[in-house]
């Protein structure tokens, strides 16, 4: 497998498929990165050269913010939310969801697993 920026990517997919195994890389940036270097896109990552390895973690060191650089830097603005107490800072502390989704219904990706209230039955008539 080869590996870029302490990343293994997969060998036997092409290469613009196995560059977005990189955290930051999606369809477009793997595309242009190809490109770039004068990879060709259909070319297996087991077919790279040591090379063209060498050109890709190049050019993505200095152009692009990739890995652990790119966690830090979201963590950091996350912080920055909370500590200003902004709106989007308070729901983040609070774990719900940022932006504008309802709540009442779904959400539990950022609520977690439902948390049942015992004697929550309908008022009994006499």
């Amino acid at each position: 497998m080869p590996r870029i920026l302490g990343v293994d990517i997969p060998n036997d997919k092409r290469a613009v498929i196995s560059l977005r195994y990189i955290y930051g890389i999606g369809p477009f940036f793997a595309a242009q990165l190809c490109e770039r270097a004068g990879i060709s896109p259909d070319k297996r990552a087991r077919d790279l050269t040591e090379d063209e390895l060498a050109k890709l973690a190049v050019l993505l060191d200095n152009e692009y913010i990739v890995e652990g650089q790119l966690r830090r830097q979201i963590q950091q603005n996350i912080g920055r939310l909370r500590d200003i107490g902004c709106y989007r800072g308070l729901r983040h502390r609070k774990g719900l969801p940022v932006h504008g989704q309802r709540t009442r219904t779904n959400a539990r990706t950022r609520k977690g697993p439902r948390k049942t209230v015992a004697g929550k039955k309908g008022v009994k008539d006499k």
